[in-house]
């Protein structure tokens, strides 16, 4: 649950009173414009920035300004928009790095992202270097190492992008499979084809601000949201 978030950098507000909330077992979209303030809200929910006001509460703990190792141990994990692999690490070495962090012997670490990457499709790719995967596959591999955390909020940030139409449709059929586990999903994406199918509740930000809190469907057709991304006729 997210009230009230702000973040300032010096005299720039990048974010500026957001208010969110992700349930269990659902997808929420938080989609704008570049420069909307999008990954900015990520990192102040993730721990990686301290919000300069507001409260970012979960699952009863008060985690705003929380340090990111401590929010990923209370159960919060995330993706980039750039794709942050370990190149000269195997996939399952990259996966296990994630599943030491519920599993403290490496015996049982392994066995867990052996069957994190097997249900990701990545199985046939374990071995191989993480530097030589696809785009498509090192999205893949970004969330199967977040997964190996065993999270209760994933946050995805664009992992759609650069994917052609018939791996975006695979990684819509990935995303509906967490979601059936129970696992809440806030996700920043640029790709509507995604959020509309997928997303049940959609934040929308313009220049920090929410401007937008509903149902997908009528954010495409609402006047103040076309105007944000296209701007005035």
């Amino acid at each position: 649950m997210v009230r009230g978030l702000s973040k300032r950098f010096g005299s720039l507000r990048a974010l500026d009173g957001l208010d969110l909330d992700v349930p269990p077992g659902r997808l929420t979209a938080l989609i704008g414009p570049n420069g909307a303030g999008k990954t900015t809200a990520f990192a102040c929910i993730s721990g990686a920035l301290r919000p300069s006001t507001g409260s970012v509460r979960f699952e009863n703990h008060e985690i705003s300004g929380t340090p990111y190792h401590r929010v990923a141990r209370l159960g919060i994990a995330r993706t980039y928009q750039i794709v942050q692999t370990f190149g000269e690490m195997s996939v399952l070495d990259a996966v296990i790095v994630g599943a030491l962090l519920r599993h403290r012997r490496v015996a049982d670490a392994r066995a867990f992202a052996l069957k994190t990457i097997e249900a990701l499709g990545l199985g046939p790719k374990r071995d191989a270097l993480c530097r030589s995967l696809t785009i498509a596959d090192k999205k893949r591999l970004e969330v199967a190492r977040a997964l190996a955390t065993e999270p209760r909020l994933l946050l995805l940030d664009e992992v759609m992008a650069g994917l052609t139409p018939a791996e975006g449709a695979a990684a819509v059929e990935l995303l509906r499979a967490i979601i059936a586990t129970g696992v809440a999903i806030l996700m920043v994406e640029h790709v509507m084809e995604v959020v509309m199918p997928l997303a049940e509740h959609v934040v929308v930000l313009a220049a920090g601000k929410p401007i937008f809190a509903g149902d997908p469907r009528a954010a495409v057709n609402d006047p103040v949201v076309i105007e944000a991304y296209l701007g005035r006729p």
